[in-house]
């Protein structure tokens, strides 16, 4: 206990005295008091504490969980507690207090107005259920001490409710021992089997995991990148999870060992990327970019599987320091080192935005089995597991459909499906699928292709894109056609000539909002259903009343006149007429780069575009408002440049061509790639920073020397 104090007394200087006054009021509360282990029980909230200062967590919440049990197990009244430590650490205590009363047998049988207190608890202060998941952990350590049927409950009730919280809260130390606590209960042969089979190559394992990472090391060193390496196996949970799921053996788990490598920003996560894809050989498919795409739960990190030539697999996860913090303590990160901070700020809110929408659909709910069916208890997990006829399990997001599903399985699939069933019962394909149904899609190969409207049933981004690039492949004269004519009529139901108030300015800031480098690609994602109707002519429409209406526009005129005076150095490394004090932006069709013969376009209420003299919608352009441009010798700006490279589709394309970029010192900004499956080639976008033509051209040069490259171009 004492060192307990010492270290409390470290962590937080200026609030010892009330933490001691905590420490001693519960060691007094809970004196002769004995845990099933036969310990005094005071070495619980002892225990807790330690966890949550671990944690960093603020000083109301250490002194909150010295106490969380003295309502309940002692004869301190809520009064009293109220009186010695005001009311935001009793309402803390109370609310622990509150869900300690809560039992739970199972998911299924959980009881409604239960889950409706968990819910209100969190809303009103997260620390409560922080306390309890704590709590919980420290329990869970010592469950052997409890009957068997005891361990069970408990077991069963961490893993189907505390366990998936945890998840949902980002905080992943909580989560993993969780699991693994109740693993260790609920399927005690699984987890002595997983557990002996990576006992049994620990050594062999670690001694490889130190190799590897020693690699690592020297290859950021060698980079100049300051970031360190570690390695760690998976928790036993997740590997139990994996071969359940997938059918699997523990032999065929590709990525029992995880190699982690924090970097300081977001450029080097991407450059060591391309830099472990040229060490090792990635495995197709198993690469994931958190990064961009962020869990429910902000987790952030770039995530691929690769193969040593000794046949050797393991995961590498890259992130900065800071994604680092969100991924180990998630919503604990937030009051790390913030004392003062409450559970109910608006940063936090924002971080908890799923708790906030949960209690917004009770407002007008009074029954609490209504309030379950609106939240379905999907906030805990927001998966669903459904079955094939075959047994094989898939997961996906709540909310998905049949249609998800096929996609799911496979592209083709999805585009031959003709309908389904659940539990052997036809349904129509909108149909939400729920945890356990079996699900027989049913397709012909007579069939037509998908329709539109799918795009208003499926859930999954996946599944929405692949519909899409369906139609952007197979149909994109009719998508162009078709998407214009959606337009126009759009238009004219507006009260708008489409050919009026669509202007170079217009379409450019709209091409520019979208990636997109023409007009045909425009009406083609109108036509397939990448874009709306609405999302585009509302633009169009607001852009055409912005220009009729805007007093201030830059002029021709007056450029001509603006007094001409040795230039300072230009922000945007482009000089208007001589002048560097205009406001210039690069046009997103063409994407001009230093050493490129420019021209400057004066639009209407946004300044001057620059475009390369060559770019095809420099012709279209009112001639009175083209311009020169220069670029400015003294500046050290960088720039986008998008390559586009045709390739014979293989294995690895993409791997050899960001390690060509690696290998240049350039950062990547975007990737894009799609494959023509008939002819066999796959076409790479990427986009990189240079701040000069000469460092584009002798990257070119490095790609086409890329196996099965066949042409680089701008």
């Amino acid at each position: 206990m004492d060192d307990l104090l010492v270290k409390l007394r470290k962590i937080y200087p200026a609030n010892y005295a009330e933490i001691k006054k905590a420490h001693d009021f519960a060691e007094e509360a809970h004196r002769g008091q004995k845990r099933s282990s036969g310990e005094d029980y005071f070495i619980h909230p002892c225990a807790v504490v330690e966890i949550l200062a671990d944690f960093g967590f603020d000083s109301s919440t250490v002194i909150a969980a010295f106490l969380h049990d003295v309502l309940e197990d002692t004869s301190v009244t809520y009064e009293q507690l109220r009186e010695e430590f005001g009311d935001e650490i009793c309402e803390l205590v109370d609310g622990v207090t509150k869900l300690d009363k809560l039992q739970f047998v199972n998911r299924e049988e959980a009881q409604a107005e239960n889950f409706r207190k968990i819910f209100f608890a969190m809303a009103k202060d997260l620390r409560v259920i922080i306390i309890k998941l704590a709590d919980r952990l420290h329990n869970m350590r010592s469950l052997q001490y409890l009957p068997p049927e005891k361990q069970q409950r408990i077991a069963r009730e961490t893993l189907d409710i505390y366990a998936p919280l945890a998840g949902r809260l980002g905080i992943s130390f909580f989560k993993c021992e969780l699991e693994d606590l109740a693993m260790k209960y609920l399927y005690p042969s699984e987890y002595k089997y997983i557990k002996e089979s990576v006992d049994r190559k620990k050594s062999e394992r670690q001694g490889f995991l130190n190799v590897i990472c020693k690699q690592i090391e020297e290859k950021l060193k060698e980079m100049g990148i300051h970031g360190e390496v570690n390695g760690r196996p998976k928790h036993f949970y997740s590997i139990f999870k994996k071969m359940h799921n997938l059918h699997i053996d523990i032999d065929q788990i590709y990525d029992l060992l995880a190699v982690r490598i924090i970097v300081d920003s977001v450029k080097d996560c991407y450059t060591m990327l391309g830099e472990i894809h040229t060490m090792w050989k990635p495995m197709p498919g198993r690469f994931k970019d958190y990064i961009a795409m962020p869990k429910a739960n902000n987790y952030q990190s770039l995530h691929t599987t690769v193969v040593t030539p000794y046949n050797e697999t393991f995961e590498i996860q890259i992130r900065t320091y800071e994604m680092h913090r969100i991924a180990e303590y998630g919503i604990a990160a937030h009051w790390k080192y913030k004392e003062g901070t409450t559970g109910k700020d608006s940063e936090l809110d924002s971080k908890v935005r799923w708790l906030r929408e949960v209690m917004d659909a009770q407002k007008d709910i009074d029954a609490a089995k209504e309030f379950m069916d609106a939240v379905k208890i999907n906030v805990f997990d927001d998966e669903v597991f459904v079955f094939t006829p075959k047994g094989d399990v898939f997961d996906l997001p709540v909310g998905s459909t049949p249609l998800d599903l096929a996609y799911k399985i496979h592209s083709a699939i999805g585009n031959k499906c003709i309908g389904a069933k659940i539990n052997k019962r036809m349904v129509p394909l909108s149909t939400k699928l729920s945890n356990g149904d079996i699900v027989e899609i049913i397709t012909s190969n007579s069939s037509k292709g998908p329709s539109l409207d799918w795009l208003k049933y499926v859930h999954t981004a996946s599944a929405r894109s692949k519909i899409r690039a369906y139609f952007k492949k197979e149909k994109k004269e009719e998508n162009i056609e078709r998407g214009k004519d959606m337009l126009e009529k759009e238009a004219k139901r507006r009260g708008y000539a489409l050919g009026e108030i669509f202007t170079p300015d217009i379409l450019e800031s709209i091409l520019q909002r979208h990636a997109m480098s023409s007009e045909e690609d425009l009406y083609a994602a109108v036509g397939y259903g990448g874009l709306t109707t609405a999302q585009v002519l509302t633009k169009i429409i607001e852009g055409f009343k912005k220009e009729d209406n805007t007093k201030k526009e830059i002029t021709p005129d007056m450029v001509s006149t603006v007094e001409q005076k040795p230039h300072k150095h230009s922000k945007s490394g482009v000089l208007i007429n001589g002048n560097a004090n205009f406001t210039v932006r690069m046009a997103q069709c063409c994407s001009p780069v230093p050493g490129d013969e420019i021209v400057g376009y004066i639009s209407r209420g946004r300044g001057v575009s620059v475009h390369r003299k060559d770019c095809p919608n420099v012709k279209g352009m009112e001639e009175e408002r083209l311009i020169q441009a220069s670029w400015d010798s003294d500046g050290d700006e960088s720039f986008n440049a998008t390559l586009i490279i045709v390739s014979d589709n293989r294995s690895g394309l993409l791997a050899s061509v960001t390690a060509q970029i690696a290998n240049a010192h350039l950062g990547i900004v975007g990737v894009n790639a799609r494959v023509d499956e008939k002819l066999g080639l796959a076409e790479i976008s990427v986009t990189v920073q240079i701040k000069k033509a000469s460092e584009l051209e002798d990257l070119v040069k490095k790609i086409k020397t890329v196996p099965g490259v066949l042409d680089v171009k701008r």
